[in-house]
């Protein structure tokens, strides 16, 4: 009698598949796909226009849903008709592996666990394998670039993973099959796991082991292409995130809360160490000085980020900048540049003074260095007061680091 395999049943249950893009993989393919078989029958696997024996080692297993490419058209692209055939053929859930054999079947146990412990209240999830980037034998451009992609991942999302790239992962199909997908390469996996957080999708990192073969692993990632094909898909979010998916989030938090709990939770945020409410006023008071215009919303944006500080104090601060305090800010970061060189301090300043343009330079040179004098003698000052402002009016606070 022959068995069933290991997890069918809770792959039936949880109306979840394995997904499988392929590319000229001859040399893995048949022990990957015997390996998931001992797991589950639930495969389907798009063959992206391979040129070796993939598909003759496929028509072996006429038992996998199979898309075929006639042409290779990336993975993204194969990505993409994989989703929408997995939720045709009534499944909920789709479980991506790579083919060429560094991914373990047996860590499927993990991703159906956490699928299992999912409530009904819980919001949709979306699971990237985690494969300790820092273990032997995983190559150095691989640790580089995904330690690119989840700073940027963060900066854009708010969302910490230590994994953005790992092709071993969990998608909810109808959640996914609902986002428009632009790109067809391997930056779709960057892009869809940024823009389903941004549709409140819970992104997050599981454990996972990872085999890199040398002798039989075949990778088709482009170092050059495929790289800046995911540094413009980086900027692109970068740009979005700042000036309409960050917003649009505040501004659908303050209609549901209201002012009142929207000031205390999401400004004040009263549970936060008034070092670090203090810090973010410094942040801001410090990018607005600076002579960034039309940086200064990216660039606060981007470092509360980085330092994890109240996004929307530091916005608040960093328009210092405005019209009416433009000309005080550029005289007064002049004087302060004009008293660091030794020149002291000119109280009235005429075009004349620049009729050169050697004077223009060295003008120029004093309002850069005073600028960023000045920008950190008011963070610094500032963060002093409101430290104390903080305190007083919320010593109940909760220290974190």
């Amino acid at each position: 009698m022959r068995k069933s395999p290991l997890f069918q049943s809770r792959f039936d249950s949880l109306k979840c598949c394995i997904l499988m893009p392929t590319y000229n993989n001859e040399g893995t393919l048949p022990t990957v796909i015997q390996d998931l078989f001992l797991y589950t029958q639930n495969l389907v696997i798009i063959n992206d226009g391979s040129t070796d024996g993939t598909s003759k080692i496929l028509d072996k297993f006429p038992q996998v849903e199979l898309i075929h490419f006639e042409k290779n058209q990336g993975k993204g692209e194969a990505l993409k008709h994989g989703f929408k055939l997995a939720e045709k053929l009534g499944y909920e859930y789709a479980i991506t592996i790579d083919s060429d054999g560094q991914h373990y079947p047996d860590d499927l146990d993990i991703f159906l666990s956490e699928l299992e412990a999912k409530t009904a209240t819980d919001p949709e999830i979306l699971l990237v394998g985690d494969r300790n980037m820092n273990q032997d034998g995983i190559p150095g451009k691989s640790t580089t670039g995904n330690k690119f992609s989840n700073f940027w991942f963060l900066v854009v999302t708010g969302t910490e993973l230590h994994d953005t790239q790992s092709g071993y992962r969990l998608y909810p199909l109808k959640a996914v099959n609902g986002i428009k997908l632009f790109t067809k390469k391997f930056e779709l996996e960057i892009e869809v796991i940024v823009k389903a957080a941004w549709r409140d999708v819970e992104v997050r990192n599981i454990p996972i082991k990872v085999f890199y073969d040398k002798d039989n692993r075949v990778s088709h990632f482009r170092p050059f292409k495929d790289i800046v094909r995911i540094v413009l898909l980086y900027i692109w979010f970068v740009m979005a995130s700042f000036f309409y998916i960050h917003p649009r989030n505040k501004y659908r938090d303050l209609r549901e809360k209201g002012f009142k709990r929207f000031w205390n939770e999401d400004i004040l945020k009263s549970e936060e160490s008034a070092h670090k409410k203090a810090a973010a006023v410094a942040l801001g008071i410090f990018v607005g000085i600076l002579p960034l215009w039309g940086l200064h919303t990216l660039l606060v944006f981007l470092l509360a980020a980085v330092f994890n500080l109240n996004k929307v104090i530091a916005f608040l601060f960093s328009n210092i900048s405005i019209p009416p305090l433009i000309p005080v800010i550029i005289y007064a970061s002049y004087q302060v540049g004009s008293l660091i060189t030794g020149n002291g301090i000119s109280w009235e300043l005429n075009l004349s003074d620049f009729d050169s343009s050697t004077e223009v330079f060295q003008g120029l040179w004093k309002y850069l260095l005073g600028s960023v004098a000045l920008a950190g003698i008011l963070a610094s000052s500032l963060w002093i007061v409101f430290y104390f402002l903080f305190s007083v009016f919320n010593p109940k606070q909760v220290v974190k680091s």
